[in-house]
């Protein structure tokens, strides 16, 4: 009976750990970007149960056979195996902003933060003061030769997530956004190209917030995507979450079912050894 409290408190503990999970997915349901955490299990040894008072073997006209046969098996708990980010597609959804960009495949934005780069699939982005693209956290998104600057209505991203920008010049010197109508004419100049990284077990990624990421040593150094591995850079739109809001419901109502039976068991055993100890004379 003992026993069977610690199985059942393990079993609570295990329940509480895919609560979490669970209820950090809804909470960021509406998040650009977001990828759902995924926890998985693992069980204690069981032990072989066999016969009770008996031992050794006895013969019969065809042999013999052991006394206390095999019964069967009983667990003694469960503990979180690991807890894991499930980086599945997610759908994109048209928000008609020039700064916004999605990821069609695998791969991760590159941003500079004041404690190094991190990686993000969070495509809305915005234009910051000094004319960088950044984050809505004031992170400026990187390219393959450094901070991305730009101006509104004057820059495009193509499918290979090339940022190409129109200058505009007169008289063969450059100006400042002049108007056509003044008899000048349009130039398009590739100013860089997204740093797009991938990693050998991005699954082991660590979550750092605001949608950032840190590499592990488990995961791998960030590389560099190109050619036909690179994902396919999807402008004016963004990458929504890959939650479910209904299967994440389900699951809640799983895990609060399996609370309470877990829960359960522990009253049946002390309530069994309560009445054992009542009864019992000595």
């Amino acid at each position: 009976m003992i026993r069977g409290w610690y199985t059942g408190a393990s079993g609570m503990r295990a329940q509480q750990w895919r609560l979490d999970a669970v209820a950090n997915n809804l909470a960021n349901v509406n998040v650009d970007g977001y990828k759902k955490d995924i926890a998985s299990f693992k069980a204690f040894p069981e032990l072989l149960l066999r016969r009770m008072e008996s031992d050794g073997v006895y013969k019969h006209p065809l042999g013999s056979a052991d006394a206390a046969p095999f019964i069967g098996k009983i667990g003694t708990g469960v503990e979180l195996n690991e807890l894991f980010t499930d980086f599945q597609q997610g759908a994109l959804k048209e928000t008609q902003s020039d700064f916004d960009l999605a990821l069609d495949g695998k791969g991760f934005f590159t941003v500079s933060t004041p404690w190094g780069e991190r990686y993000t699939r969070n495509g809305s982005f915005q234009l910051g003061k000094e004319g960088f693209l950044e984050t809505k956290e004031g992170y400026p998104v990187l390219g393959e030769k450094g901070r991305i600057q730009i101006k509104a209505n004057n820059f495009q991203v193509d499918k290979q997530g090339r940022v190409w920008v129109n200058a505009v010049y007169q008289d063969g010197n450059t100006d400042i956004m002049v108007s056509k109508e003044n008899n000048v004419w349009e130039e398009t100049e590739l100013l860089d190209t997204l740093k797009i990284v991938d990693f050998d077990r991005d699954r082991y990624l660590k979550k750092q917030g605001s949608s950032l990421y840190l590499d592990t040593d488990i995961s791998g150094a960030a590389q560099i995507l190109d050619g036909e591995k690179r994902p396919r850079v999807v402008q004016g739109f963004t990458e929504a979450g890959n939650v479910d809001p209904v299967v994440e419901m389900v699951q809640m109502i799983e895990v609060n079912r399996a609370y309470e039976a877990n829960q359960k068991v522990i009253q049946s055993g002390d309530s069994m050894l309560g009445t054992l100890l009542q009864t019992t004379k000595l």
